[in-house]
């Protein structure tokens, strides 16, 4: 059954127009009146939905994997599995979905938010006439929080200036404590607490952000129902868990050393007999053969083989750290009463496992995203650092084909399920009886919000702040909690990401031959959807998308491509373009800017924010002074440990570092200390080119005398990752001179210029 039908609802206003009658004196005027608030129906759920982040749908116990997920087992156990349930195959599109309801070109995020373009499915910026469940429930009687990633924020609405419209805090979350990007270091995240950043404790060598997630999750769990305890609540938690950098506690890592030394070919056998050994696939699913262009595990040799299953190890050790800290949560609930009428999603996943590693994985993501190679050695050599604070390691592609077992190709691919199925569990003991069943019909992450309000007994508004909404696109489960339907129910749902489309209708699914690999996907120009390769599958006997029959059935796949583009029309998915198509006009904070002048206590400025040095000539100037007896700390520095640069004094000394990730290290120093008194330092580069990634000379001077001077040979092509700070380093350092806590400058800094060339 759908939701209510929401066409005449208009929600009132919370407080109107008072015609009390007033006199002199309290004996003359009318009794007295209070502002009314609108309750939840009576007996509403607490709603709980969790998102993980690229986690295939063969990877975690519940659904047949090798990673054990106690927690999500237990949650299945009492609940319902649904191994039809579908993701949009990136994050920003899928959460997008998940929160309001409707297709994500619709609401205008059919790309993640880093990758925005002009075209209205692609801009990024969520239109109001798209409001979220949270607005909903908040207006209906419910307190709302979010925690984790958000990555639903147009690039250039990130900075501390908002505008915060589009952050949790605006879209109907009444407490948000998370990251607003696509993934963070687990050990020094890049946080914010509603809508002002916040540094992670430098004091605690334990802290990492799962754990802190959960304890935030169960600190506002547990206000709420003291200090509101006739008020249900709705908590959106979405951990970067397991989005590189793959990162977890020592000694969870080392529950994990040589789990999957077998490499990915075994692993994902192993995985398809658990699999049907537990009911999640038919019996007569096929396993799809590994594609030509990964090797087979034995044909590496055998540093690479160590290598690559270290990488899966973190990954790993990743998933089941957090799964434990959502168990935390889940007990919290449990004894403090809250378990029996708390409505939980649990979606294992916002799109396939993720291949974009390529076929060697990255020691360091920035090198993998800023198209450099990484030396084999280099990563041998700290093997034994990766899923630590050192590491921010993704895995090759062909794990990513492991853990989205049975199912063809990765992340990125909404043309196959690989990359757009995933496991989804939901838990109600208050009305889902005879838990630990698999509920197999088609169903998608825009039908969790009709299935919310169905389940809550609240009536989506027409009109939400004054805007009139969109439609929802999606249909409610609610009918599932009690039976199952058939797995070829009518349904229609249109995908697209990079240029990857396709259809699913009535049980048949028609999608386009990928153009390009993972890898190189985010590169590629617009093809013309004519004209594609397409494929086509009979899901209702065949699961896992394993045999083509587009050559058995061309008048059938015709129909249903055509289908497609009808759809494409209605949901803002046309024109079908490429990330290098679109773009310009793109509001740019930093667009024509060549001259910036920074204070001392500017941290986290956004990358989009910053000065773009990539691919050009540049001077900073700093203008400071030193007292007697010297000084130390940073000038500026952009990124951190996983690459960027700094200008700091060291001993006293200016030093210029840039770090190009991995062993590309160049310390441009200084001989002497800077003498008590007032400088101007200026570190100049000189590109050799105007190639990203190209080289050049870096100099440095004090008031126009040249200290030092050197090579820098390679440069990042687009990303630093970490955000640029004035007088100080926030998160990661970007080398071993100085540490978080000792970063801050000792003199007095006046100002710090940047002037691109």
């Amino acid at each position: 059954m759908n939701a209510p039908d929401n066409e005449s609802d208009i929600l009132p206003p919370l407080e109107e127009p008072s015609n009390q009658k007033l006199g002199l004196t309290a004996q003359e005027s009318d009794p007295p009146r209070w502002p009314s608030s609108r309750s939840a129906p009576a007996g509403a759920p607490n709603v709980l939905v969790f998102l993980t982040d690229d986690v295939g749908f063969g990877a975690c116990s519940t659904f047949g994997g090798l990673i054990p997920t106690p927690a999500l087992d237990a949650l299945a156990a009492s609940g319902l599995r649904y191994n039809r349930f579908h993701t949009s195959a990136m994050c920003s599109p899928t959460r997008a979905a998940l929160l309001t309801g409707r297709h994500p070109h619709r609401v205008a995020m059919g790309n993640i938010s880093h990758f925005a373009t002009g075209y209205d499915g692609y801009t990024s910026a969520m239109p109001k006439s798209a409001g979220m469940i949270a607005e909903t429930l908040r207006q209906n009687g419910y307190s709302t929080a979010a925690l984790g990633k958000w990555h639903l924020a147009p690039e250039w609405e990130v900075s501390s200036m908002g505008p915060f419209d589009r952050w949790p805090t605006g879209q109907g979350f009444e407490y948000y404590y998370g990251f607003l990007g696509a993934d963070t270091d687990q050990f020094s995240p890049a946080l914010v607490e509603n809508t002002s950043a916040i540094a992670p404790p430098l004091d605690d060598p334990d802290y990492i952000l799962d754990r802190d997630l959960a304890d935030q999750a169960i600190r506002w769990t547990r206000d709420q129902r003291v200090l509101t305890p006739d008020k249900p609540f709705f908590m959106y938690y979405a951990p970067g868990t397991a989005h590189a950098p793959y990162q977890a506690p020592k000694e969870w890592l080392e529950r994990f050393r040589g789990a999957f030394d077998q490499g990915w070919d075994r692993t994902r056998e192993d995985v398809f007999a658990r699999q049907k050994a537990q009911g999640i696939i038919p019996a007569d699913a096929e396993l799809t053969p590994r594609p030509d262009f990964l090797p087979a595990w034995d044909s590496l040799p055998e540093p690479q083989r160590r290598l690559y299953a270290r990488y899966m190890e973190a990954f790993a050790a990743m998933l089941a750290f957090c799964d434990h800290q959502v168990g935390r949560l889940i007990e919290h609930l449990r004894a403090s009463g809250q378990l029996e009428n708390t409505l939980i999603f649990f979606i294992q996943g916002d799109n396939g496992s993720d291949a974009a590693g390529g076929l060697s994985g990255a020691f360091f993501e920035q090198a993998q995203l800023n198209k450099m190679e990484e030396d084999l050695d280099y990563a041998l050599a700290h093997i034994d650092e990766i899923g630590g604070p050192r590491s921010y390691s993704k895995f090759p592609a062909g794990w990513a084909w492991a853990m989205n077992t049975p199912f063809q190709y990765y992340k990125q691919v909404a043309s196959h399920l690989g990359g757009v199925r995933n496991g989804m569990v939901v838990h109600w003991p208050a009305r889902i009886q005879g838990g630990g069943q698999v509920r197999s019909h088609f169903s998608h992450v825009i039908d969790v919000v009709p299935t919310i309000l169905e389940a809550t007994g609240i009536r989506t508004p027409r009109v939400l702040n004054g805007v009139e909404q969109k439609s929802l696109d999606g249909a409610s489960l609610v009918s599932s909690f009690e039976q199952d339907s058939e797995p070829d129910a009518a349904r229609s749902q249109v995908f697209e990401m990079y240029q990857n489309m396709a259809i699913y209708e009535d049980g048949w699914w028609a999608g386009t031959r990928p153009a390009n690999v993972p890898w190189l996907a985010h590169f590629a120009g617009s093809t013309d959807p004519r004209s594609r390769s397409w494929e086509l599958y009979d899901l209702r006997s065949d699961f896992s998308q394993a045999r083509d029959l587009a050559q058995q059935d061309p008048v059938r796949l015709d129909v249903l491509r055509q289908r497609f583009l009808e759809e494409a029309a209605r949901c803002n998915i046309l024109p079908v373009h490429g990330n290098n198509e679109g773009t310009e006009g793109c509001p740019t904070p930093t667009a024509n800017r060549k001259n910036f002048v920074f204070r001392p206590g500017m941290t986290r400025i956004p990358e989009s924010f910053a000065p773009d040095i990539f691919g050009r000539s540049y001077a900073i100037r700093a203008e400071l002074e030193i007292p007697e007896g010297g000084a130390n700390g940073v000038l500026i520095t952009h990124g951190g440990f996983g690459g960027g640069y700094a200008f700091y004094l060291h001993r006293g000394a200016p030093v210029f570092h840039y770090n190009a990730t991995s062993g590309r290290q160049y310390p441009i120093r200084a001989a002497e200390a800077l003498a008590a008194g007032p400088h101007l330092l200026e570190a100049r580069f000189v590109a050799d080119g105007s190639e990203r990634g190209g080289g050049g000379t870096l100099t440095i001077s004090d008031n126009g005398k040249v200290l030092a001077s050197g090579r820098i040979e390679h440069t990042h092509r687009r990303w630093m990752w970490e955000g640029l700070d004035i007088g100080e380093d926030s998160l990661t350092p970007v080398n071993d001179d100085y540490t978080i806590a000792t970063s801050r400058f000792t003199g007095t800094l006046h100002q710090v210029a940047v002037d691109l060339d």
